[in-house]
């Protein structure tokens, strides 16, 4: 494909996503391209991380099992793209495939059913529906802990669910974005320090920092462009918030996300949580109110969805650029 044909396909499947999503009837049929993957990664997490084994024939096992997921997604993708190269109607198909592995209409409406649940049902609805898209444990977290998870969760989830997917296929096409994404998906399932995978996933965690490094920056500066085109947002806050914060966030990546949206919006986000039962101390992001409420979670919203459509906007400006 060309430089233009990659940024065009790119913008189409942004759309597509958002507008459309993954239909539930497809997904109850076949499944999802994320569901094969972690078929894959289960397959491989059992056969090769074996508890009898030592740390370090862990460790080294899960580079092996990392080296397969990554080999063999790209090759498939690599195949699917060089045999849809040659007309309009291969480029169609890999804009849907694409499509299917950028998050933006799903993380959209998970979010959005938080703030529902909040304002329709109170803290044990809300409880309810930031447990389905966030790890700690939300019977601690009290009516504004659930706005701020929230609002955590989609401003992590916005880099690596959707900038960084649109990030690798504007630069390596759709070998780019399914490496991405089962690196990304191998981190979600192995990549935890537990027993079982803190040796084995040690591989798979390091490298989706790797590839997340880039677009989690990139997801704060859309963050602070978005605020421009928001009363009462702040562009210069959130730049600000992010030179001051997001280095200091347990994760290399997250706090870029996190402190550019808290401090566009005037919150307060990140610091101490819990998983399970055990307490985690972390940094805050952002120096404003920490008392969110469902509206609050609908102006995060708005910022991220501003963010998107700034992504798509240079992606076919510059598209516009190289046809000349």
């Amino acid at each position: 494909m060309s430089e233009t044909q990659t940024l065009l396909i790119v913008a189409g499947a942004l759309a597509l996503e958002a507008l459309f999503g993954y239909p539930n009837w497809l997904y109850e049929r076949i499944g999802h391209p994320v569901s094969w993957i972690g078929s894959l990664i289960s397959a491989l997490d059992q056969r090769f991380n074996q508890e009898s084994e030592s740390a370090e024939a862990r460790r080294l096992a899960g580079v092996l099992a990392i080296s397969i997921i990554v080999v063999t997604t790209g090759v498939v993708a690599w195949v699917i793209e060089r045999a849809s190269a040659y007309s309009a109607i291969g480029d169609i198909l890999i804009a849907v495939l694409a499509s299917t592995l950028i998050a933006s209409r799903s993380l959209h409406d998970h979010v959005a059913a938080v703030a529902r649940a909040l304002a329709n049902d109170g803290l044990k609805g809300g409880r309810l529906a930031v447990g389905r898209i966030v790890g700690r444990n939300p019977e601690t977290l009290d009516e504004h802990g659930v706005a701020r998870a929230a609002i955590e969760s989609l401003a992590e989830n916005a880099s690596d669910g959707v900038v960084a997917p649109v990030f690798w296929f504007a630069f390596f096409g759709l070998p780019g974005l399914a490496v991405y994404k089962a690196i990304n998906t191998a981190d979600s399932m192995i990549g935890h320090r537990t027993p079982r995978h803190e040796a084995f996933g040690w591989a798979a965690a390091r490298l989706d920092d790797l590839v997340n490094l880039p677009a989690s920056r990139l997801t704060g500066l859309l963050f602070a462009g978005a605020a421009l085109f928001m009363p009462k947002a702040s562009p210069a806050a959130a730049l600000e918030a992010m030179a001051r914060d997001a280095s200091k966030h347990r994760s290399p990546n997250a706090g870029w996300a996190e402190s550019a949206m808290a401090g566009a919006l005037g919150f307060k986000l990140n610091g101490p949580k819990v998983y399970g039962n055990v307490r985690v101390e972390d940094a805050y992001m952002g120096n404003g109110r920490r008392d969110l409420r469902p509206d609050d979670i609908d102006a995060a919203l708005r910022l991220a969805m501003i963010a998107w459509a700034i992504m798509i906007a240079i992606l076919l400006v510059f598209a516009a650029i190289l046809l000349g």
